[in-house]
């Protein structure tokens, strides 16, 4: 192709690329607008056609929600995916609930291994650089923040990051390392240093003693 393109010749060559990989065309991130999804890029942003998506969520420039096939990757509503959020769901899914914050930072949750199946409730925040994989399940105001790669893992529900009392929250891990098949209860929280053990265990209130 030479000499001056038409915007209109533009958008159909991008989206003929994104048909070959599954996602989603720029006329149709678009639609997902009318209900109220805001989509900041949708030149870099991009969304499975089978991916079922809520009302209310924000999207910023580079993020990618993938999956192969319809039924396997769900979002909620009025949940925010900052820059180089990355959701894969391939060998099982992906279900969010409503009004999470992924990032700032790098957070990819995949599913990509056998009996891989993630499940995130509502209220939780997710920051920093993070990898989450395998089988998961984090309750209502969960909280990963820090540089984290975390498989199999359950984390109890519990409020979110603003309820005034710090043993009611959800579960947190915070830190750096790996957690490996770490169950929590609300209200309680690891700080990992290289490595994440049950052993270290502590309530909330430990680490902010003015909201007990």
């Amino acid at each position: 192709m030479s000499g001056n393109i038409a915007p209109s010749d533009l958008i159909d060559a991008l989206d003929r690329q994104r048909r070959k990989l599954g996602f989603l065309s720029i006329p149709a991130l678009i639609a997902l607008t009318e209900r109220d999804n805001v989509i900041l890029d949708p030149f870099s942003t991009l969304i499975s056609i089978h991916a079922d998506i809520g009302r209310g969520n924000v999207f910023y420039p580079a993020t990618r929600l993938e999956t192969p096939q319809p039924g396997m990757l769900a979002i909620g509503d009025e949940n925010t995916f900052y820059t180089t959020t990355t959701f894969i769901a391939v060998d099982g899914p992906i279900t969010i609930a409503h009004h999470n914050q992924f990032g700032d930072g790098t957070v990819t949750i995949a599913t990509n291994r056998p009996g891989a199946d993630i499940r995130i409730g509502s209220d939780g925040r997710f920051r920093g650089m993070i990898d989450l994989q395998g089988k998961c399940t984090l309750g209502d105001g969960c909280q990963i923040l820090g540089n984290i790669t975390a498989r199999d893992i359950i984390l109890g529900k519990g409020g979110s990051y603003l309820h005034p009392i710090a043993d009611e929250r959800g579960a947190v891990l915070k830190g750096h390392g790996q957690a490996m098949g770490i169950r929590l209860e609300a209200g309680q929280v690891i700080a990992g240093e290289g490595r994440f053990d049950a052993a270290n265990r502590r309530m909330q209130s430990f680490y902010h003693p003015d909201a007990k």
